[in-house]
């Protein structure tokens, strides 16, 4: 091997490595660890060798701004943002029409619950990613591995490729 192709190889590594750092820099994701759609997304981000800023919206819930951003960037509405399963829906009657966005924002503020999840922000956009392979369109790196799902689905072939 000549010393150009081995400086050749070298600059190639280093510049792969540097790519895969700054993906892994720009890859944000609001997580809630007790949700298996959020987990799914977390190993999805992580197959493909991403470490991402893991924020658990429950302990460190985004700021009013942050989450208005959020819900505009993935291209919903507020109400669609919105978790319906959870306590504070029902008690709050936040299915009436009667609520402005600001005021649902305001009670997502309040009881972080009601946010939907996860969202994770890269480069490449922002999403509410349900069901979890939805993060799959905005990841800056391919997939490395075969990847199945909490329930048995597989989702990732053995070549890191999306099964549908």
């Amino acid at each position: 091997m000549h010393i150009y192709e081995y400086s050749y190889i070298n600059i190639y590594k280093y510049f792969v490595e540097f790519e895969q750092m700054t993906a892994t820099s720009k890859v944000k994701m609001y997580h809630n660890p007790d949700c298996g759609t959020s987990r799914n997304t977390l190993a999805l981000i992580r197959n493909a060798n991403i470490e991402p800023e893991v924020i658990e919206y429950l302990v460190n819930p985004p700021s009013k701004a942050e989450l208005t951003q959020l819900i505009a960037d993935a291209g919903l509405m507020v109400r669609e943002a919105i978790r319906k399963n959870v306590a504070p829906y029902s008690e709050l009657e936040l299915d009436q029409e009667c609520w402005s966005d600001e005021q649902l924002l305001d009670f997502m503020q309040l009881y972080p619950i009601l946010i939907n999840r996860p969202f994770v922000v890269t480069e490449l956009g922002t999403r509410l990613s349900r069901p979890s392979e939805v993060v799959l369109d905005i990841l800056p790196l391919a997939q490395k591995n075969a990847f199945t799902k909490e329930d048995g689905e597989q989702v990732i072939d053995a070549n890191g490729q999306r099964l549908k």
